[in-house]
């Protein structure tokens, strides 16, 4: 949100277009002949302006409202080298202006604060777009802080509008599992939502102590989503992972006045700086805290705050103009607002739900861009099958888009079909960047779903990756950091074990910035470029950010890519396409960079028992134009090195000639080193005379 003179400087807000309230007007921008007649940037441009004027200040508003999402604060009674203030005659008729374009927009205006200058009277108003009912602007605020610092009380008492009684009476509306009841600690995410109208009234309203979300939304022009983390340090990969995977617009400390800045407030502090989002400080339980150790507190506070490490300007909330000048400049991620309230006596909890009504969300619509989706949760629904829900990151999606979902431990992509569309547990029919929600999906079973995968666009044609390369700063580690050393990745909703495969430094301690080459342990992930990540292991932590990414192909998808009629934009093969018909790249830590960058043809090597005497080993070429099914899952197994797919007579042969207590050979693929091993076994029970009669009888098994 911007605070801007009456006259609307152009150094707007960047935020989502609002496609959905308002018609593409390409004329805005273009029309520069009646805005260079008019003067528009003078304190008095709202005072009777005639027809012309009129029409600039009305697409300027309205450019602002679509640029930010549907909101904007408007100031009356400034303008560039002017004396602030205008007379009570001149400002009665500003007002009545800006209410009337808001009127022509379907907006409404709210007075947020008056004020005397030196030239007289000024005004700030926020102008909010009455919004269609399911289509509520969204903000999300992630709630950290060391454990018992009353997080979870706090946000029972703002969503549940009834104060605490001292004993943790507001938390237990929050808490999802039994064990978090009986200790008082949250250990997983938890959501709950605060509604605000057009007025800025909020709009919660529990029936028999639980909140009804549909209800809240109908009535609601902006949700506040809280996102409850722990503040354990046994859960503080829970913790990460809510930072980094529910995507959050702002960051909402809490400290206890009593217990001051102890545990891991500056862990959760340090996390959110690292990832970028702006953070505002809540001081809690000041009802029971003397006035010294809470003076003491917020001395330290300040003192963190301006250290060189934050660098911020913390400003101690204490009215409603604090308010208003806290919430229009805390876009710019250096000032700090610092709110003390009590959760008991509901001490300045005013002052804190104007300032959240006050928010807008930071991350862009780019609603014309191909569909990104990423997935923090999964769920098994009774009569409605697999659930999947988590935030839209760009795009618009619809009912009934086919989308692509993956990766899938092979690197693959599948086609599924969304059955329904839920915003904070209410029908909808369409998504758009920057808001979270839920999908039914089709056919779907949960096992195949995990979280940290993607549901797409198909325009995107997306590629997943073992490897990638990222620009690091060790924030802390005890020792040093080397090549083939293991710590846990998370990477907006990814989180998986990676190994170091390369660094610009021979070593890293703490402080040290390099660029590092990762490769996931486990299974492929869709990622993008310029994400930021965490990178953590135990007491170890660095941040960084994504610079290059090696995608990934399997085999298998690149024999059906062959296998099906090429269209006629695809008739000229790519460069790394043409070289990438020789041998088959396997996933592992020798060759990553082959099977990072070339795809290749197959010849497979079926397993086969050794003879003494004569060995023969049998070899199948593949038919690379057009493979059979066979074909391509046997290049399935030879890639991963499974040996299920032999036939179950062979099979029985093997178990049965093993149970005889014979010398046993068997063949198999070593998957570390991506070769055809053959790995000979013998079983204890044979004996050597048994051994020389097998090297006389034994035959090759088919």
């Amino acid at each position: 949100m911007n605070m801007d003179t009456g006259s609307v400087h152009e150094d707007f807000m960047k935020g989502p277009d609002m496609n959905n309230f308002f018609e593409q007007d390409d004329e805005l921008m273009n029309e520069k002949e009646n805005e260079e007649k008019v003067v528009v940037n003078h304190k008095k441009s709202l005072v009777s302006p005639n027809d012309d004027e009129y029409d600039v200040l009305l697409k300027q508003l309205k450019i602002r409202l679509e640029e930010s999402q549907g909101e904007t604060i408007y100031s009356i009674g400034l303008g560039e080298g002017e004396v602030a203030g205008l007379s009570k005659a001149d400002l009665e008729a500003s007002i009545a202006t800006l209410t009337s374009m808001a009127a022509s927009l379907n907006a409404e205006c709210l007075q947020l604060r008056h004020r005397t200058e030196e030239g007289g009277e000024v005004a700030e108003y926020l102008v909010r777009v009455r919004v269609q009912e399911k289509d509520f602007m969204e903000v999300r605020v992630a709630v950290v802080g060391n454990v018992d610092a009353g997080k979870s009380t706090l946000l029972g008492v703002l969503t549940h509008v009834e104060l605490d009684n001292g004993r943790g009476h507001a938390r237990q509306k929050l808490f999802r599992h039994k064990h978090e009841m009986e200790s008082g600690r949250t250990s997983s995410v938890g959501n709950d939502i605060l509604g605000f109208d057009c007025h800025g009234n909020v709009v919660n309203r529990p029936e028999h102590g639980s909140l009804d979300w549909v209800k809240i939304c109908e009535k609601a022009s902006k949700i506040i989503t809280f996102i409850d983390l722990a503040g354990h340090e046994r859960y503080l990969k829970t913790t990460v992972f809510g930072m980094t995977g529910h995507a959050p617009d702002f960051g909402m400390l809490m400290i206890g006045a009593n217990a001051g800045i102890i545990g891991m407030t500056k862990e959760h502090l340090g996390l959110a700086l690292a990832l970028c989002v702006p953070v505002f400080v809540v001081v809690t339980k000041i009802d029971m805290c003397p006035p010294n150790i809470l003076q003491e507190t917020l001395q330290m506070l300040h003192k963190v705050l301006k250290s060189p490490g934050c660098r911020k300007i913390p400003v101690l909330v204490q009215n409603q103009d604090d308010v208003v000048v806290s919430a229009t400049n805390f876009t710019s991620e250096r000032m700090c607002p610092i709110f003390q309230v009590s959760n008991v006596t509901g001490e300045n909890l005013n002052l804190l739900k104007s300032f959240l009504n006050l928010l807008s969300t930071r991350m862009p619509c780019h609603y014309n861009d191909p569909a990104e989706f990423q997935i923090d949760e999964t769920f098994a629904v009774p009569g409605v099958g697999t659930v999947v829900s988590g935030t839209t990151l760009r795009g618009h999606i619809k009912l009934g888009d086919t989308l692509l979902l993956g990766p899938d431990p092979n690197g693959g992509f599948m086609s599924i079909v969304v059955k329904s569309i839920h915003r904070k547990r209410m029908p909808v029919k369409e998504v758009k960047g920057g808001q979270t929600a839920s999908f039914a999906l089709k056919k779907l079973k949960r096992s195949q779903i995990r979280k940290g995968m993607v549901m797409v666009s198909p325009a995107l044609e997306p590629r997943a990756c073992w490897e990638f390369e990222g620009e690091i700063l060790v924030l802390h580690h005890p020792t040093t950091i080397s090549v083939k050393y293991q710590a846990m990745v998370h990477v907006g909703s990814v989180r998986q074990t990676a190994t170091i495969l390369s660094m610009s430094r021979e070593h890293l301690r703490t402080g040290d910035k390099a660029i590092v080459r990762f490769r996931f342990i486990k299974n492929p992930e869709y990622i993008r470029m310029d994400t930021r990540l965490v990178f953590r292991e135990g007491r170890t932590k660095a941040v960084g950010t994504i610079t290059k990414l090696f995608p990934y192909i399997s085999a298998v998808a690149q024999n059906l890519r062959q296998s099906r009629p090429l269209k006629k934009s695809q008739q000229q093969l790519k460069p790394d396409a043409a070289a990438s018909s020789s041998t088959l790249a396997t996933p592992n830590a020798s060759n990553a960079a082959a099977s990072s960058t070339a795809i290749s043809a197959t010849t497979t090597t079926p397993a086969t028992h050794h003879n003494p005497t004569s060995s023969t080993t049998t070899t199948k070429s593949t038919d690379m134009d057009s493979p059979t099914h066979d074909e391509i899952m046997q290049n399935a197994a030879y890639q991963y090195g499974s040996n299920s797919l032999n036939e179950p007579s062979q099979r029985n042969k093997r178990r049965r000639y093993h149970n005889s207590g014979k010398h046993h050979t068997t063949s198999r693929m070593n998957h570390s080193g991506g070769g055809n091993e053959v790995v000979a076994s013998s079983t204890a029970a044979a004996t050597r005379v048994d051994d020389a009669k097998m090297a006389n009888n034994s035959t090759v098994e088919p």
